[in-house]
């Protein structure tokens, strides 16, 4: 359980922001159900999703989420699972292969999401990615609602990861912004 406690380098809740706002979010509250509501509403509400936006640079590590308020699911889950470990609740990185039609018809790529370890529940998967028409991710532990319900050719990988898959991390750190990004997802393939 203590690989999902860490800070790393890309889930960095050591740097100086990430920490106040990991204090700030759990100020007054005192369960870890609360303190994990509340840091998923904010990366799900205050941080913009990048493909949503349609603009915007890539962000990598949790710090530079943060700082640009902005990120792709995969880093919005950087910054969940950082808010999180910093407030002593594991937290594990997730995927699913879903169908990116909705940025160039025919691909695939990976979601990131994450798993939190509640107390009261267990192993229980969020999606931070930001709701939008057709989006309604939400918190409302044992029941999981994440934004995408899985369709045909599409899955959840099994696994729960301590640190990002390196094809996502290579993806984030080489397309620089929306622009490079879309057509260039990371995929694990069939």
């Amino acid at each position: 359980m203590e690989e999902y406690l860490v800070s790393t380098d890309i889930m960095d809740y050591t740097h100086p922001s990430v920490a106040i706002k990991a204090r700030e979010l759990a100020q007054g509250y005192s369960s870890d159900t609360e303190i994990a509501k509340r840091c998923f509403e904010f990366v799900r509400d205050a941080i913009r999703h990048t493909g949503d936006a349609g603009e915007g640079i890539t962000t990598l590590r949790a710090s530079e989420v943060l700082e640009q308020a902005q990120g792709w699911c995969y880093a919005k889950s950087h910054l969940l699972a950082a808010l999180l470990r910093a407030n002593g609740i594991p937290t594990a990185l997730c995927y699913q292969r879903l169908s990116c039609s909705e940025y160039v018809e025919g691909i695939y790529c990976l979601h990131g999401l994450n798993a939190v370890c509640l107390k009261e529940f267990g192993w229980y998967r969020v999606d931070a990615r930001g709701n939008k028409e057709g989006v309604d991710a939400q918190f409302n532990p044992p029941h999981e609602k994440l934004a995408f319900e899985l369709g045909e050719n599409e899955y959840d990988l099994p696994d729960l990861y301590a640190e990002p898959l390196q094809v996502v991390v290579e993806a984030l750190k080489t397309y620089k912004n929306y622009g490079e990004m879309v057509g260039h997802f990371p995929d694990i393939g069939e």
